[in-house]
């Protein structure tokens, strides 16, 4: 079995989880390639894939001869659609109301392999190709070369499982116009490869059929020493395939912002929520944004709206420390386990939250999330710069 220097008494399971590549180029440099290797679950995010990923990555960092890295997910479906949540669940339904081990090692490992994309010293890319959820948006978010295409489809869902948008989202929501992160987290709304580049979310679309078409002009590609221009090689080698107008969707959302943003501005998340479940429309896109947040966890809607609030200030390590905070405590004291239960154990689809509606939550209970099961200096990602 194999060990990381992150856990190292953790035994990987699958260590074929990731697939690890280094290709050759004509300049006589490498360019890096990870597969997340899990097509049937859509490569859910396991904590084998973070731990395999995580080393490979630092040594690649460190490899002179790595002139780029390449991440991508198996099959045609999706990139990464989220979490492996099942595992944790199964670890929370033992202990109930504990910050349990098994949840707090994985949003730790997890958080520093996204803080590890988000200050990579060498360019990234990612080809986020299908769906990209959760903890998908993790890794995709930070890479310096953000691909989408044209089935591309985005999204922060926690609402819909007791859990809020993490991996960053505390940070990259907070930077996005028109009220649009507050709007993502509170209704799990889907965006294309069109809205992605309007929201800030990914930096090129490329038609899907174009993967290996664009590898190969990498390896054609005049790599060198330099990091600033082969950041600049990348994107160049990218911008030459970018998406024609008539393959990209339709901006959903651009299209709607004006009216989004309006629905989204309020004095608390009451009243925010309150004006847009009672806004009349047969609107698809925000119908099914009602129905979410309406059937969605009240106490989640309260912790997105602290986020957006406060994220804004927040560096991106305070940003991330914040967010493993939340997540041990939305699972060790929060409506997590049984959103989880709902959704992907039982699949009734029917959840219990803790409180009956947004309006029931009060301010002990959000602060109860926002408090650190630590003590001073001994916060997990405390060595984060």
């Amino acid at each position: 079995m194999t060990k990381t220097n992150l856990f190292e008494n953790y035994q990987i399971g699958n260590p074929d989880a990731v697939v690890f590549e280094e290709i050759d180029t004509v300049s006589g440099k490498k360019i890096g390639l990870a597969r997340l290797n899990s097509e049937k679950s859509l490569n859910a995010l396991s904590l084998d894939m973070i731990l395999l990923l995580t080393p490979q990555l630092q040594a690649w960092q460190a490899d002179d001869a790595i002139a780029c890295v390449w991440l991508e997910g198996a099959g045609e479906k999706a990139f990464c659609a989220g979490g492996d949540i099942v595992a944790m669940y199964h670890a929370m339904a033992a202990m109930p109301e504990e910050p349990v081990q098994e949840v707090v090692d994985f949003f730790h490992a997890e958080y520093r392999l996204d803080y590890l994309i988000q200050t990579y010293q060498k360019p990234l890319l990612v080809w986020g190709d299908g769906f990209v959820m959760g903890g998908g948006m993790g890794l995709m978010n930070g890479a310096s070369h953000r691909v989408v295409t044209e089935r591309s489809r985005l999204a922060m869902p926690e609402v819909s499982i007791g859990l809020y948008p993490d991996v960053g989202a505390t940070y990259f929501l907070s930077k996005m116009p028109d009220n649009m992160g507050l709007f993502l987290g509170l209704t799990a709304a889907q965006v294309n490869a069109a809205d992605a580049l309007y929201l800030g979310m990914a930096d090129f679309a490329i038609a899907s059929d174009m993967r290996d078409n664009t590898l190969q002009a990498l390896t054609n590609a005049s790599w060198s020493d330099d990091v600033e221009l082969n950041l600049a090689t990348l994107s160049d080698t990218l911008l030459q395939r970018k998406l024609s107008d008539d393959k990209m969707p339709s901006a959903d959302l651009y299209d709607r912002r004006e009216l989004i943003s309006k629905l989204m501005t309020g004095e608390d998340i009451q009243t925010v929520a309150a004006q847009f479940l009672a806004y009349e429309s047969d609107d698809k896109l925000l119908s099914r944004g009602q129905a979410t947040l309406a059937n969605g966890c009240p106490l989640t809607a309260h912790i997105v709206w602290q986020q957006l609030q406060f994220g804004g200030e927040l560096s991106l390590a305070d940003a991330f420390r914040l967010e493993l905070t939340l997540s041990v405590n939305c699972a060790a004291k929060g409506d997590f386990r049984e959103g989880v239960r709902a959704l992907l154990i039982d699949k009734d689809r029917n959840p219990k939250w803790s409180h009956n509606g947004i309006a029931d939550v009060h301010a002990d209970d959000l602060d109860v999330m926002f408090s650190a099961p630590w003590g001073e200096g001994e916060h997990p990602l405390h060595d984060l710069d």
